[in-house]
């Protein structure tokens, strides 16, 4: 079983930047696959990103691709998602998602383990 707790969140200019992290608490994080979703008021929650257990072939949802990178440092027990040229439509409430031996999937179904999320306000 594995806790997961979000923070850098913040209020950002558009075309700022922000690292946003996931810690982890409990054994063998090495082992969990780690989503971001975000939901934005009055809309439905939407995946961004996630990252196996090793680090390889992260999946990014379209909107993101080429702006938003995640990574991860199984010694730190965290994930980051750096999100650079942030746009006012990147505004959402970002949850931190832990699947043990998961697959890269993008449906919150598939996630056992979830945060409390961090807000992300970006103004234009």
């Amino acid at each position: 079983q594995v806790q997961v707790v979000e923070s850098g969140g913040g209020l950002v200019q558009a075309g700022g930047s922000l690292r946003l992290s996931c810690a982890a608490s409990g054994r063998a994080f090495n082992t969990y696959t780690i989503a971001w979703f975000r939901q934005a008021p009055g809309k439905d929650r939407e995946i961004v990103t996630v990252i196996s257990c090793c680090g390889s072939s992260p999946y990014y949802t379209g909107s993101v691709k080429g702006r938003f990178t995640i990574s991860r440092d199984n010694a730190k027990n965290t994930v980051y998602l750096q999100m650079n040229s942030l746009k006012p439509e990147d505004t959402a409430v970002y949850y931190c998602a832990a699947e043990q031996y998961g697959n890269v999937g993008s449906r919150g179904e598939e996630y056992d383990y979830w945060g409390q999320g961090t807000q992300v306000t970006v103004s234009s």
